[in-house]
Formats: C-alpha cells, structure tokens, sequence
C-alpha cells in the first residue's frame, strides 16, 4: 500500500472542494533511527517517525502556503485552508505561478532499510580509530543517523513526482588536548549510502583531526601584509555560497543589485574555475531529484573555465525578470579539480594562510568581505610555520575567484559536495 499516493488524492479533493484550481503540494514520511554517544560512550539509540504537508494556491494572482505535521482529513483540511489565508491577504503578482507539467517519475536512491548492527560496528570503530591513531583528540559527541525519506510531489498542471531515499549521517564534535593545550570545538561530518569503507575515510574526517593536532601549537606574526591564501574544501564551500548569494541569486537579480547582472555568457573568474549544481553526480549521495518550483532537477554548469553560465533563479524570479528558471535548487556543489597537488600549492606560498573556516558579516553588494579566519594556518617561504588564530581576512569575493592561481587534485567527499583547496591572491592579512 502506498500510503503518499492515497493521501495525494485527499489532498486533491480537500483543493478541489474549496474551488483552488492552480496548486502545489509535497507528502513526506520520514523515518530517522539515531545512534548518538557522550564522550565516547553511546548514549541514545531510537527511531524517530515525522509526517510533513507543505501546500502553496494560488488564486487570482495571489499565492499562499502552509506546512503542518498532520496527515488527517482534518490536518490536511486545516493547512490547506491557511494557504487560502495566505492567499487571501497577498498581493496579486503575474510572477506568481505553476511550473508547468513535468513527465511522471520514481526516484529511488540510497538504502532503504537501514543495516543498524553494521552502522554500530562502523561509528565504533571511527572511535576506536580516533582513540588509537588520535591520541590528542577528544571527541566530545558523535551524532549518527540513517534516514529514510519518502516524498511526493504533485501539482494542478498534472506533474507528479515520487522519491524514495536512504542515506547515513555521521557528525563528529571534538577538541584537541594535550594536558594544559586545548583548541576550541572542531566539527567534522559526511554521509554515505552504503558502509563499505571505515567511516573515518569519508569527507575530510582525517584532515581535519590533523589540523586539530597540530592547532595545539600556535604561532603568531604581527602587522598586516597582502598575501596568498589557500581555502580549505569545507571553507570554499562558504565562500561559494556567499559568491552566490551576492551575485547569482533570484533576489540580487530581480532587485538588480548583482554585480554580475548582465554578464552571463562572460568571464568573471580565473579558467581555473568550474564549478555545478549537480542533480546527478557518482561523487555525490545528497542531492535533489526535484526542485522546490516543480521541475526534474537537471546538472547546472554556473562557471565553466570562468565563464558565467547560469545565475540561479527560482520561477519567480524568472518570470519577474524574463530569464530562464534554474532547475537545481540544491546545495550540491561540485568543483572540478585542478593539477595541484596541496603540496605543490603550500610550496609556492612566499607568505600566507591556510584558511580552514571563516566568521564574519555578510559581504555587502560589492562583495567586500572582513571577518576572522578559523582553523587556519600561516606560511611562509612555503613552509607551514604553525596554527594561528585571531587572525583577520579582507578581501572582495569576485577577485577571490579573478586571482586564482591554483586548484587542487584532492577533491573532498562529504556526500553532499565535492570540492577541491583553492588557492588565490590578494587577500589582506592581519597578525595580532
């Protein structure tokens, strides 16, 4: 019995019988079994069931939506009549509309059914390899889950869409001590489908346990300098997202205040850069079969070579502004690497930072960004002379990715990204 299916139809009469003739609405029953620890020791072991509605009417121009957690005829009833409310109180916008029908489709991804006593065997021996192999890490809690995930989707134009997925997610939270030297809390995560391979192989598990290891012993310099910096995997993926969100996304582009506005088609960044919005990717076990507007999700090339080739824009805000709807509305950022090893990059630094993470404000619209490098380490003659922090980075998105100079052939695996180190000039640096 497909229990989605026979509540999609309910859902359709409760619309049709309060008279809304465009619509939009998902199913989602999700079942996510945990398995977390304290200080090595697991801790907490239970399945955990949620049943989510989300539904969006449009009527007379005008669109509403709810959500709720109640799959009853009442439930479902009551959230749709909160959509009719939303819609009620909106402004009637031509922009405001229905994807278009889509081919029906199953999507079936991942493990089904979760193997609990293999899982247990794994994230006991990511402890026990930490233990062993780690001795200076504390690892303070380790969060697990599989999490099964089906979902439908359905709309008035007739689209119909069914996905079924089963992924594995660990998350580490740690420290490095060393008697009296502690670090502060370093996070490490992936996912995976299957159990195949240690866990600790995964993302950059064991990569960022040696950077906590060798956090212990600080430098420091003084002053301030222009120099190279080199981003880590997870920070890279930071910085793609502030580059998207100040220059390629639906609200920059419809109130017209993206610096690359017009330039699709352009080059804006070095040819080393080339990076996606993947839909379908070997490397990748978290993505999207289809987007929040409706539509199969499709591989998005944003910059080839540095050329602009899409923004990525919701069916609003394609229709506000005339430009094509983005079909991936995922965060699956794929960068293709580069001929570089880390080494040769940390090599050909004279003077610079390893930038593991950032704090720090929001870039303005011009893209100028201050905040504090995290987990980050300075160089000089290309030597690594040690972990530094309170150290202070400024710089401007759009040039991070024009001065480029070199992209990695290590790739990071988290499941949900695969991204390289990215080394680029220009950025200034400020010591204690």
């Amino acid at each position: 019995m497909n229990k989605l299916r026979e509540l999609s139809n309910r859902v359709r009469e409760i619309l049709q019988a309060k008279g809304v003739e465009e619509y939009s609405f998902e199913l989602r029953q999700i079942e996510k079994k945990e398995l977390n620890t304290e200080n090595t020791a697991f801790s907490l072991y239970r399945t955990v069931f949620d049943d989510e509605i989300s539904v969006d009417v449009l009527v007379d121009g005008r669109l509403g939506s709810s959500s709720g957690s109640d799959l009853t005829d009442e439930g479902i009833e009551k959230t749709v009549e909160n959509a009719l409310q939303g819609a009620a109180s909106g402004m009637a916008d031509a922009a405001n509309s229905i994807a278009e029908k889509q081919a029906e489709e199953v999507f079936i991804s991942g493990t089904q059914e979760a193997d609990m006593e293999l899982f247990y065997t794994r994230l006991s021996e990511l402890l026990s390899t930490v233990e062993r192999e780690y001795p200076q890490i504390k690892v303070l809690q380790l969060i697990a889950d599989h999490t099964k995930t089906h979902r439908l989707y359905a709309n008035s134009n007739g689209t119909l869409f069914e996905s079924y997925d089963g992924l594995y997610s660990v998350m580490m939270e740690y420290a490095g001590n060393d008697g009296e030297k502690t670090t502060g809390l370093s996070y490490g995560g992936a996912s995976t489908h299957e159990l195949t391979k240690p866990l600790i192989e995964l993302g950059a598990f064991r990569k960022n346990l040696e950077d906590a290891v060798a956090s212990l012993n600080l430098t420091s310099f003084e002053g301030k300098f222009e120099g190279t910096v080199i981003f880590t995997p997870d920070c890279l993926g930071m910085f793609l997202f502030m580059l998207s969100n100040n220059y390629l996304m639906s609200q920059v582009v419809m109130d017209g205040t993206s610096q690359w506005l017009d330039r699709v088609g352009e080059q804006v960044s070095s040819d080393k850069v080339t990076f996606s919005l993947k839909a379908e990717d070997e490397r990748l076990v978290e993505t999207e079969p289809y987007t929040a507007d409706g539509y199969k999700a499709e591989n998005v090339p944003v910059i080839e070579k540095g050329i602009l080739k899409n923004q990525i824009l919701s069916l609003y805000a394609a229709k506000k502004t005339g430009r094509p709807v983005t079909k991936n509305t995922s965060r699956s950022l794929v960068m293709e690497p580069g001929d570089k090893t880390l080494s040769e990059m940390i090599a050909s630094v004279k003077r610079g930072l390893i930038v593991g993470g950032f704090s720090g404000g929001r870039p303005g619209v011009s893209g100028d960004f201050s905040g504090v490098a995290k987990n980050s380490f300075y160089i000089e003659d290309g030597k690594i002379k040690g972990a530094v922090n309170e150290t202070m980075i400024n710089g401007n998105l759009a040039k991070v990715f024009q001065n480029v100079t070199a992209v990695s052939k290590e790739l990071c695996l988290d499941g949900s990204s695969a991204l390289p180190y990215l080394q680029t000039e220009g950025i200034v640096i400020s010591g204690k």
